[in-house]
């Protein structure tokens, strides 16, 4: 499962931590690694690139329309993605594991925590839409989630159902809000650095 999907990955220093970087849609394995070197010094990273192919985009899983997710296809790409992740983790022996996503990216992250809440200590989803209510989950993974108040993409009422969601689990969850859309904004940025080093 290593090798799983294609990716890039840089090996930490001893203890430190290991952070999972996913992209969103149209980016690569490549799309936040200057973000985390910055984020955590000596941290251990690992990014894949998603196997789906959206228009030549690429992606995580299948989607019919904005919001409207091929939920077999979520369940093999998240299943796929635990094993991924999990080999990572094996392999690294970190001392903590991170998990930063944004966009389609967040989206495949939370659905590994809804699936394995035991593999992330702590998370930043950037902009997620989670579309359907997970069942519960025993989530102890510490959360950030960033959002746009005028996010096109990921309406506020979902994303306010979604830390409802992971509050109702027993998980520490933020949220980060900032008055544009979609975009990831430097307010976001500030406020992934102050969730880290917490």
């Amino acid at each position: 499962m290593i090798d799983a999907y294609p990716h890039h990955a840089e090996p930490g220093e001893p203890g430190a931590p290991l952070m999972i970087l996913f992209h969103g849609t149209g980016g690569d394995e490549r799309q936040f690694v200057q973000l985390a070197r910055g984020l955590i010094p000596g941290t251990g990273l690992v990014a894949p690139r998603g196997d789906v192919s959206e228009r030549g985009a690429a992606r995580f899983f299948r989607r019919a329309g904005e919001g409207v997710y091929d939920m077999a296809d979520l369940a093999r790409a998240t299943e796929k993605m635990a094993g991924f992740v999990a080999a990572h983790v094996a392999r690294a022996k970190p001392g903590r594991v991170i998990g930063l996503g944004y966009s389609n990216g967040a989206n495949i992250l939370a659905s590994v925590i809804f699936a394995r809440p035991d593999l992330f200590d702590a998370a930043v989803l950037m902009h997620p839409l989670i579309p359907w209510t997970p069942a519960p989950a025993p989530v102890r993974t510490r959360v950030l989630i960033t959002a746009g108040a005028r996010d096109p993409i990921c309406p506020p009422a979902a994303t306010r159902a979604l830390q409802d969601w992971f509050r109702a689990q027993g998980a520490s969850v933020e949220t980060e809000w900032h008055e544009g859309g979609h975009e990831i904004a430097r307010s976001e940025l500030a406020a992934i650095g102050r969730f880290l080093d917490a």
